[in-house]
């Protein structure tokens, strides 16, 4: 059971869902990026078993970049079409973590962010350990899902990656 906010009936935990977008074209071939057709699909897929797995955030972020406001919206789509949707600033490539980490203090409400390499693997390895300098292990155009309490202290749930494969 599911509340409007996000939440499971059974917990008061605030899960995130960290996400890499999907395979996008080069620059040749469009310089705004937006994902390909392969990549597309891939996307849509993970974002299907990330809602079988109970993924429904009440909010989503993206960057504003085009590949990932494209992944987030296929995830958007599966996990919660009624969540709200929008870009947000501190999700860009080079940014760093600690700005992520510092707006999720507090935050109760399941979140889902689609964003890029190299900071996907660096925010997680900020939450996971607090070391801001600290990248973890990322699933190239995959997910990763979260669990906190109170925004502070972290814990992974599970991951997939662009294979599909999931990955407790």
């Amino acid at each position: 059971m599911w509340f409007s906010d996000g939440k499971a009936a059974s917990g008061a935990d605030m899960n995130l869902y960290l996400v890499h977008h999907g395979v996008a074209v080069g620059p040749e071939v469009d310089p705004r990026r937006p994902l390909s057709a392969a990549g597309l699909a891939n996307v849509e897929r993970l974002a299907s078993q990330a809602a079988a797995r109970g993924a429904k955030p009440a909010v989503v972020w993206h960057s504003g970049k085009l590949r990932a406001k494209q992944t987030a919206e296929a995830y958007w789509r599966a996990c919660n079409a009624l969540a709200e949707f929008s870009a947000t600033r501190d999700l860009q490539p080079d940014d760093p973590p600690q700005w992520m980490r510092d707006r999720l203090i507090g935050e109760s409400r399941d979140l889902l962010i689609a964003g890029h390499f190299p900071y996907l693997p660096r925010l997680l390895g900020t939450l996971l350990t607090g070391d801001p300098s600290r990248a973890e292990k990322f699933p190239i155009h995959g997910v990763v899902a979260l669990t906190s309490e109170d925004g502070t202290s972290w814990t992974e749930l599970w991951r997939l990656d662009e294979k599909n494969e999931g990955v407790a």
